[in-house]
């Protein structure tokens, strides 16, 4: 099983990056497989150190799949990493094992600190909708462009019945740089 989470790293010098990341759970580690290349992946690599955010603030998702990257985050006291400010837990990572791989290395992780924030109220179906819509938009050049206007076509329905304002501002991001995309694609054919 897949969980999707953001992940925040630090590299060498200190440059906070945040990604949105589908880890999976194995025993007490966690999995983290970024695509290469990646800035999570050279941090962790570098440092030997990740922040695993669980949010439901789902405008994080996808505002970082649009070039929307600046969260409010804060320090953590004893760790070298940041966590997001919206985290509603926050789980410290130390790199086990760095499993290489020519597209998509795993990196096995073990929890070091583990930090509830807030309560976690359930998702609703409009954030499952943005976070599937994020997935999508990050894979614009990967997927036909038919596949993706039909899949956020039916995410749409979520977002109509069940959004909020947070979840409203999310899928506008992401139907804006689905659209841009696409315009840019006939613009070259």
């Amino acid at each position: 099983m897949i969980f999707e989470t953001i992940v925040t790293t630090l590299s060498p010098e200190g440059e906070l990056h945040l990604a949105p990341m589908g880890i999976r759970y194995e025993g007490d580690e966690v999995l983290m497989m970024p695509f290469k290349p990646s800035r999570t992946l050279d941090n962790v690599l570098a440092t030997g150190k990740a922040v695993l955010n669980l949010t439901t603030d789902v405008r994080v998702f996808a505002g970082c799949v649009t070039g929307r990257r600046e969260w409010p985050t804060i320090a953590l006291e004893g760790f070298a990493g940041r966590r997001l400010a919206s985290a509603l837990t926050h789980v410290e990572l130390e790199l086990v094992k760095p499993q290489d791989h020519d597209v998509r290395p795993i990196l096995h992780m073990q929890r070091v600190g583990e930090h509830a924030h807030a309560a976690f109220p359930g998702f609703n179906r409009a954030q499952a909708a943005v976070i599937e819509g994020a997935v999508l938009v990050s894979r614009l050049s990967m997927l036909p462009r038919e596949k993706v206007e039909s899949e956020m076509l039916y995410l749409q329905i979520a977002i109509d019945k069940t959004a909020g304002p947070h979840e409203l501002e999310a899928w506008e991001w992401l139907t804006d740089a689905a659209d841009r995309f696409h315009a840019e694609q006939e613009t070259r054919a």
